[in-house]
């Protein structure tokens, strides 16, 4: 089968690998779609495990099963994290925490034509995708269940005014969220076709964060690796407020800690999604109380991948890029 094996941003051939043999309770899954993460284009974090295969946000039609519960041509979303839900992180709601999430992983990962799910995904990790769901929708599950954890860690009210820090698919999935709880959005970026997109998904102010801009908000949420929105949302937090890093910088940066600790504020982050959130995610997809095709903007085979990895990359007139390594 063909897999595009990462090696660096710029340097992801398509290889051959093996069909993966699947084991007791385990399933072989066809994938039909694999969504580009954010996270994936983080070259300083993933070029430490080089060479691999990455993409973990898949659908995909089940063609082996030794699994009681799902049969073969079963359309499924399959998450790559699972917890054991037995140690003191997952007994106190803290899953994501868990070591095991951490570990786990389907084989050998989303951009490739077949992955191996192993048992404990099978059991914890993967769901029938219903029919209202298409493979393409099915690969925003993933990214929706994070924002969904994201925003339950700093329990964002209608009084709330927030302020969203890069207006990507993260950004503007947290603007959604975030307006169906009331709350005031402000959102910031500098690509204009981006701003124009988070006006459009529900953000009550934009501001281009070349510019000078200035609120108080009760949560800010940095959905950039931008080392610049960290000094800005230390300027833009108010009293007691809370600042939550979504996605990360790739420095350190220092903490005023004094004006922190007079103004009581709070910085914290978050860390993929857990059952709960996923099976909250589908809901709301399936019901289309959160409608996410127009989040979806390009299509490519996976022989394209570095074009869809250019795509994302350059950010120009682009949100979700979407593989299909089964398109013809």
């Amino acid at each position: 089968m063909k897999a595009a094996v990462y090696y660096n941003n710029h340097h992801i051939p398509i290889e051959e690998y093996p069909i993966p043999q699947i084991g007791p309770e385990e399933i072989l899954v066809k994938v039909m779609a694999s969504g580009i993460c954010g996270t994936d284009l983080m070259e300083w974090y993933r070029i430490k495990k080089a060479p691999c295969v990455l993409g973990h946000e898949i659908c995909g039609e089940i063609v082996e099963s030794k699994s009681k519960r799902f049969k073969i041509s079963d359309r499924v979303f399959v998450s790559h994290h699972v917890p054991c839900n037995s140690c003191k992180y997952c007994i106190e709601g803290n899953h994501t925490a868990c070591e095991k999430l951490h570990k786990g992983n389907f084989y050998p990962g989303g951009y490739s034509e077949f992955v191996r799910v192993p048992r404990e995904n099978v059991a914890l990790g993967t769901y029938l995708l219903p029919k209202e769901i298409s493979y393409e929708e099915g690969v925003m599950i993933e990214p929706l269940a994070c924002v969904l954890r994201a925003q339950r860690i700093i329990d964002i009210k209608e009084s709330h005014t927030v302020l969203i820090f890069g207006c990507g698919v993260s950004g503007l999935l947290n603007i959604i969220l975030a307006k169906q709880k009331g709350a005031t959005v402000i959102s910031t970026d500098l690509n204009n076709y981006r701003l124009k997109k988070a006006r459009e998904f529900g953000a009550d102010k934009i501001f281009n964060a070349r510019g000078d801009f200035s609120c108080k908000a009760d949560r800010i949420i940095i959905c950039t690796c931008a080392i610049e929105a960290v000094s800005q949302a230390f300027r833009n937090i108010d009293r007691k407020g809370i600042i939550l890093f979504f996605a990360i910088p790739d420095r350190n940066f220092d903490v005023p800690i004094p004006d922190f600790w007079r103004d009581e504020i709070t910085i914290t982050f978050s860390y993929g999604a857990a059952p709960v959130d996923l099976e909250e995610a589908l809901a709301l997809i399936k019901s289309k109380i959160i409608d996410v095709k127009p989040l979806i903007t390009h299509r490519l085979p996976l022989e394209k991948i570095q074009e869809g990895f250019n795509i994302a990359l350059e950010a120009k007139e682009s949100l979700k890029v979407i593989l299909t390594p089964h398109s013809k």
